[in-house]
């Protein structure tokens, strides 16, 4: 059984929807990546940014207002059409949709505390409710009528790939006959205090592979699938899952638990390693991430173009691995320009010599993208021309 992708929608730092999003990505421009102190006060950093003035959700209950969930009806909008058609012939009921999010609400959260410091009391605008890691699913479900399965994921990097990957089994499943897939997640100050703890922040453009990569930039950003058994114009042909539980924050030098993830996914696709036309890397450039990954492709046997396009929307955590799979997608629908890989071009002597991403003759037919996440979580999935 083929499960097909019909329609996908994207705002983050390169820009709000798949047209601006196409123009800035082949580019190599983003206008959302700017250096700025708003989340990290004393300290200028790098960080992805969606500028663009966000849907109105005053008029949605408490519990559903959040920055978070406007971002997602922001990059809902984008597919509400298709959506509508898709979905006319189909009973509420038999319909899904899994998000994931790593900070769901939390950035509102941290502008209460404040208030309930001085007043010894929450203000009447907030709920605990909107920081849940439901919360996306569960907005947008109230809003579209949905009563069918509706559920967050949240495991940190793999957020959004693990959403997808679970949309695609319940409808491989029998169970439902269209999923809304993907992942939201927007800058708070928490995240960028977390990561800057444990010295994985970079203050300038990160710099996957080079031997001058300091560490990461992080994004803001959303991006949706609607996906079917109803034939389109791409497939979501292969996946695979593992967790190699080999720290809670490094993934395992040895590559061995993303070996598993990228191998079952090349397994369930039925497609050999020189089949693969090109790679997303995760491409974090923190050192460690880099080391296993270039490790990983390159012991694989992989010799097609590879490129990390987190330096043209920051890392977006929760919601990386469904902006991935959209640049994955707009790859495959190019005329061969591939997403391109921003660094100094310094090779660390360390890692392995990877083929970086330029220009096809044609656009790839056959296309994975990676995420590997805190805890040893690590999900592969490929994408083909339909």
């Amino acid at each position: 059984m083929t499960i097909y992708i019909n329609n996908y929608s994207i705002v983050s730092p390169l820009g709000y929807g798949v047209a601006e999003t196409r123009t800035n990505l082949f580019s190599g421009v983003s206008p959302g990546m700017i250096k700025t102190e708003k989340y990290s006060p004393g300290r200028s950093l790098s960080l992805g940014l969606v500028k663009d003035q966000l849907p109105d959700l005053s008029l949605e209950p408490i519990k559903h207002r959040s920055r978070n969930n406007q971002l997602l009806l922001a990059v809902f909008q984008g597919l509400e059409d298709s959506f509508y058609s898709l979905s006319s012939h189909i009973d509420k009921s038999r319909i899904a949709i899994i998000i994931g999010s790593s900070t769901s609400g939390i950035s509102g959260e941290e502008e209460v505390f404040p208030y309930l410091m001085s007043n010894n009391i929450f203000p009447e605008s907030f709920d605990l409710s909107q920081r849940l890691f439901s919360s996306p699913a569960n907005f947008l479900a109230d809003r579209l009528g949905i009563t069918g399965i509706a559920h967050g994921i949240s495991t940190a990097c793999t957020s959004s790939s693990k959403a997808i990957i679970s949309g695609a089994r319940l409808l491989k499943s029998g169970m439902v006959d269209l999923v809304i897939v993907g992942g939201v997640d927007t800058l708070c100050k928490f995240t960028v205090a977390g990561f800057t703890a444990i010295e994985s922040v970079s203050a300038d453009r990160c710099n996957p592979l080079s031997l001058n990569r300091s560490g990461i930039n992080i994004g803001e950003g959303g991006a949706l699938f609607l996906m079917s058994r109803q034939p389109g114009n791409i497939a979501l042909s292969g996946w695979g899952e593992s967790s190699d539980g080999y720290h809670i924050s490094a993934p395992d030098p040895s590559g061995l638990g993303a070996a598993l993830a990228v191998n079952d996914a090349l397994k369930m696709a039925a497609r050999r390693i020189d089949q693969v036309e090109y790679i997303n890397l995760h491409g974090t450039a923190t050192r460690h991430n880099d080391a296993m990954e270039s490790q990983l492709v390159s012991k694989l046997g992989f010799e097609c173009p590879v490129s990390s396009t987190k330096p043209l929307t920051g890392h977006t955590l929760g919601a990386a691995g469904a902006i991935e799979a959209v640049i994955s997608c707009l790859a495959i629908e190019s005329d061969g320009r591939l997403p391109p890989h921003l660094w100094d071009q310094v090779q660390d002597p360390e890692l392995p010599k990877l083929n970086i991403a330029t220009q096809l003759k044609s656009a790839p037919k056959v296309v994975m993208t990676n995420n590997f996440a805190f805890g040893g979580n690590n999900t592969s999935l490929i994408l083909e021309s339909a």
